[in-house]
């Protein structure tokens, strides 16, 4: 079966759509709820680039990438990467976060990033394996708690 994921942009037509995405009881944890990214992508629309995901017509997960922000708050660092990603429950495993992660870093790309960062709260039954195995590497730093992931998107289509 061919899946035919695509993004759409955040409205006042799909905004319940989007709120309804929910991730398994025990991912919670990992995870904000998709309320809480739209209330700071609202706060921070310079950065937030929020995104919900459909396979064909039926909302499957939503994802929010951050770009150019100033990390180290000195106006040297500026990154971009991926802030919030949840699957719905019924569709992990599908692929879905994999194309949410290609479309974070052909975003980045198209504004000429070549790098992509992600964080993620650690412990077991995180998101950690998953992001390694797509090629992030850590980079040693700590976000608000959370480990700190690097991607190079020189080189890859």
């Amino acid at each position: 079966m061919t899946k035919s994921f695509r993004l759409a942009p955040i409205t006042p037509a799909n905004i319940e759509m989007a709120t309804a995405v929910k991730v398994r009881p025990d991912q919670e944890r990992f995870v904000s709820p998709v309320a809480k990214s739209l209330a700071e992508a609202y706060v921070h629309p310079e950065v937030a680039w929020p995104r919900l995901i459909f396979d064909g017509d039926r909302p499957v997960g939503f994802l929010m990438a951050f770009l150019d922000i100033d990390w180290d708050g000195k106006g040297v660092d500026f990154r971009s990467g991926l802030w919030r990603l949840n699957v719905t429950s019924d569709a992990q495993g599908a692929g879905i976060g994999r194309f949410a992660v290609g479309s974070v870093a052909a975003e980045v790309r198209r504004r000429g990033g070549t790098q992509m960062y992600v964080t993620w709260e650690p412990g077991e039954g995180g998101p950690e394996g998953f992001y390694r195995k797509l090629g992030f590497r850590l980079t040693g730093e700590k976000s608000g708690g959370q480990t700190v992931g690097v991607l190079d998107l020189t080189n890859r289509s």
